[in-house]
């Protein structure tokens, strides 16, 4: 069998090391070949320079400027030629080999498109990422005083997910699927520079048919960070990229 991960970063220096390790040691010395791509986005803080120094086995492409994390990911799906890929976000990091396992798990039924595991907090806590699509209460409402329990049956934390359980959404820190279906696929829609483009992908695979399946027997770490959404243009790209998905696929409240 045949693997491949793609990366894509844009001034990661403070975690690409961390979860390029942590990829490389779990899936090393397996019964499946893994390539692994790293794809930068026009970095300025040494991430580029770090990869090609440290990583002499890691595909590095760079590019001059940054077109966005679904541009940067097709630009990779394009390029792999494998049996199974894997979306990873630059701060993923991993102490077991969740990539092998949720590879055999779609090796085993062709009507999953898109699989992802359990996503834990750097401190083993879980982040309850398997959504339902980001209504107008879910998204907006949830927010608000006195609608927490809004919050809580959109990430479905109040939910027992402890075996494989379709689901509506997954998330684009750190997914696999078939090879032949993301490129089928055409991978994410550049409508999206940033944000909903995973929620985007996970209604075209549902639409036609496919199913999104959540293994919690494997999990993998997010170091995940506000930052993006924590200044005014982090801000802009979130509600611009809400504002494309809503005009897509409806506003539903």
């Amino acid at each position: 069998m045949k693997i491949t991960g793609g990366i894509v970063t844009y001034n990661n220096s403070r975690t690409i090391e961390k979860c390029i390790d942590s990829v490389l040691k779990e899936t090393a010395g397996k019964d499946y070949e893994f390539k692994l791509y790293v794809y930068d986005n026009g970095s300025t803080d040494g991430t580029p320079e770090l990869v090609a120094q440290k990583y002499k086995n890691v595909h590095l492409i760079q590019s001059s400027e940054n077109h966005g994390f679904g541009h940067g990911h097709n630009y990779i799906i394009k390029k792999v030629q494998s049996d199974y890929h894997f979306v990873i976000n630059p701060d993923i990091f991993m102490d077991t080999d969740a990539i092998g396992y949720l590879a055999d798990e779609l090796s085993k039924d062709d009507t999953v498109g898109l699989a992802t595991p359990k996503i834990l907090n750097s401190d083993g806590t879980e982040q309850f990422l398997p959504k339902y699509c980001p209504t107008i209460r879910y998204v907006f409402v949830s927010k608000l005083p006195g609608f927490k329990y809004l919050r809580r049956r959109y990430t479905r934390q109040n939910e027992k997910l402890d075996k494989p359980t379709d689901i509506e959404f997954c998330t684009g820190c750190f997914f696999g699927a078939s090879t032949a279906y993301i490129k089928a696929k055409r991978g994410f829609s550049n409508r999206f520079f940033m944000y909903c483009e995973d929620t985007d992908l996970s209604r075209r695979v549902r639409q036609e048919g496919k199913r999104i399946v959540f293994y919690p027997g494997t999990a993998v770490h997010h170091d995940w960070q506000r930052e993006n959404t924590g200044n005014l243009r982090g801000i802009y790209r979130f509600i611009r990229s809400l504002l494309v998905y809503y005009r897509k696929w409806g506003w539903e409240l």
